[in-house]
């Protein structure tokens, strides 16, 4: 597989740690997956950047990118995004970021800020559109293999439905293409979509993910997940595609 634009080679138990970066909005690989994932399960108030990762491995990497601080733990509930009744419990990691960072992303990347709402200037960081994709589906996207269909199932999931839109036109101009269907609203009051039936999954996920390895840019349970997903949905070897 291609390999991320990473310039790592330090290994902790056969992961590669990221390097801080010098500039977090300068466009590079590392800080593509950054912003995504501040995009999909972050938030910006004055001078704090704040992003969660459900996976302790991502959470690090995070954090090496940033330079910051080891991310605190605690348990969190999260309501599915598709019946508000069902509520699992989950390990979850916070960072956050203190410094201009904040503004210099709002301005820069147009994320919302204060809770103000956000453009979405994301142009910047598409020349690692695969690395930003990543970010942002580890970050509000979910997948499960749906047995009737024999197939793979990849929706993005969140409570701005400017942001999904955006993830949309970065899929559709994504190479490989990934078609999307429209945007829905899910019961607990915010907007999904998903690929769409014609999408080539397993392109989508070699693509989404190629190079993850070398760049330790991932977070590994969901990496796994969908790899594992493609392989029953492709009838290949259990851990042919998942480590």
């Amino acid at each position: 597989m291609p390999e991320d634009d990473a310039n790592s080679d330090s290994r902790d138990g056969g992961a590669v740690t990221p390097d801080a970066v010098d500039d977090l909005l300068a466009a590079t690989p590392e800080t593509a997956y950054f912003w995504g994932r501040v995009a999909g399960d972050g938030g910006l108030e004055t001078d704090c950047v704040t992003v969660r990762a459900g996976d302790e491995r991502a959470a690090d990497a995070l954090a090496a990118i940033a330079g910051a601080d080891r991310p605190t733990r605690e348990v969190a509930a999260r309501e599915s995004a598709h019946d508000a009744s069902v509520v699992r419990f989950e390990d979850e990691y916070e960072l956050q970021v203190v410094g201009s960072v904040a503004d210099r992303a709002a301005a820069a990347l147009g994320l919302p800020v204060d809770g103000r709402p956000g453009g979405y200037r994301l142009d910047a960081l598409t020349d690692h559109r695969p690395q930003l994709v990543r970010g942002l589906l580890e970050a509000c996207g979910t997948v499960c293999f749906r047995e009737s269909a024999n197939a793979v199932g990849v929706s993005f999931v969140h409570d701005d439905d400017a942001l999904l839109e955006t993830v949309r036109s970065l899929l559709d101009a994504a190479d490989p293409h990934v078609p999307t269907e429209d945007l829905k609203e899910t019961s607990s009051g915010g907007y999904w979509f998903g690929l769409a039936d014609g999408a080539d999954v397993p392109a989508f996920a070699e693509w989404a993910y190629a190079g993850s390895d070398e760049s330790g840019l991932f977070a590994a349970d969901r990496r796994r997940k969908l790899a594992r997903s493609v392989e029953r949905a492709t009838d290949r070897p259990v851990g042919e595609l998942s480590p």
